[in-house]
């Protein structure tokens, strides 16, 4: 199966190991960055979305306005835009980047930074919530005429939108979140599932939970998962730049007066990620939990490290297990990028060309 690289668009230079510098929105960065995916060979580049950011659609329509065939992952949370007007938004943005968008849907896992934008559900609620809300963006892609849905959440009545997606069917549904309330959404409405760099047994067992899932709903989902690879000449260096990681980060981290141990996360996708770095830094083959340890796992946090023929040989590890999307992102993010685009993603694309080369050889 062809595999896809989405790298990762911040609105400025800032990461675990560089504290933001500059405007809270660097345009000229986010110039920047993009253009370097876009030669960089990566297939669309994430951009976040939280509770005190830039909006991410905002961001989006500016970088695909100076690329050229960059794909774009817009992360959104449901339920703080009506589902009618989100989907003719994500539409009308198709058309004018050229069906380059696709949407992340985050239904969001802290019950703090959810109230900051207003929103008091519980996480049952916000999942069920999300469910009703692509209902409805899905049927504003494809309906022919007006159509009414009354669920829990929302109730509208003669729905319709004039503007479809350029891409056909429809614009692509990333979907993350790893909770026994988000595993039958994302069955219902994922055409990707996004996971985060967990080992190799816990991605195998959420692979087959979500295809159990989807499986009640005959569909198929194809798999993603969220890595920080730390590469260099050799494992020796690669291991010394991974060290080094940690202890900037650390340092940041008490200079902030942020917690660097004794973390208890609230959303389960954190938690498995504690429970991977519980093991140890080093984890299967070369998984490293470090930065994780230290964070609380706060996002996408743990990365592959050795070489970059290391690093692409521990993707094909996960490419066997079934995941064809690997969202990479580094902690120097424009240098990164660059090296990602120049030294890793040729190779993991000419391994996995070999791979599926072979005969008798069946992913997951």
């Amino acid at each position: 199966m062809p595999v896809e690289f989405i790298g990762y668009i911040g609105a400025n230079h800032s990461s675990e190991i560089h504290p933001p510098k500059g405007p809270v929105l660097d345009t000229d960065y986010v110039e920047k960055v993009a253009k370097a995916h876009d030669a960089g060979g990566f297939d669309r580049a994430l951009v976040a979305f939280g509770s005190t950011s830039p909006e991410s659609i905002g961001i989006v329509q500016h970088a695909a306005s100076v690329t050229e065939r960059l794909g774009f992952m817009i992360a959104h949370r449901p339920g703080f835009t009506a589902p009618t007007i989100a989907a003719r938004q994500l539409a009308t943005l198709d058309h004018f980047s050229k069906g380059r968008i696709a949407v992340h849907i985050i239904t969001g896992g802290s019950d703090d930074e959810m109230k900051k934008d207003g929103d008091h559900l519980t996480k049952a609620e916000r999942y069920a919530r999300t469910s009703e809300y692509l209902d409805i963006v899905r049927q504003e892609w494809t309906s022919d005429k007006p159509f009414d849905y009354q669920g829990d959440y929302y109730n509208v009545v003669q729905a319709f939108g004039a503007v479809k997606p350029l891409q056909k069917p429809q614009i692509p549904v990333y979907f993350g979140g790893s909770s026994d309330e988000a595993i039958p959404v994302a069955g219902k409405h994922a055409d990707i599932f996004a996971l985060w760099g967990e080992t190799q047994a816990q991605v195998r067992e959420t692979i087959a939970r979500v295809r159990a899932a989807a499986a009640r709903h005959g569909r198929q989902v194809r798999f993603s998962l969220s890595l920080r690879p730390v590469i260099a000449d050799t494992e020796e260096a690669a291991w010394k730049r991974a060290d080094d990681i940690v202890a900037r980060t650390i340092e940041l981290r008490k200079a902030a007066g942020l917690q660097t141990e004794g973390h208890a996360p609230p959303n389960v996708g954190a938690q498995r990620l504690l429970q991977a770095a519980a093991q140890g830094h080093r984890v299967d083959k070369r998984l490293w939990t470090g930065v994780a340890a230290v964070t609380g796992a706060s996002g996408n946090s743990t990365g592959l490290v050795g070489t970059p023929e290391q690093v692409a040989e521990g993707l094909l590890d996960y490419y066997d297990l079934g995941v064809s999307t690997f969202l990479i992102r580094g902690f120097d993010p424009l240098d990164d990028a660059v090296a990602y685009g120049r030294d890793l993603i040729p190779l993991v694309r000419e391994l996995v060309a070999e791979r599926d080369a072979r005969p008798n050889v069946a992913a997951g």
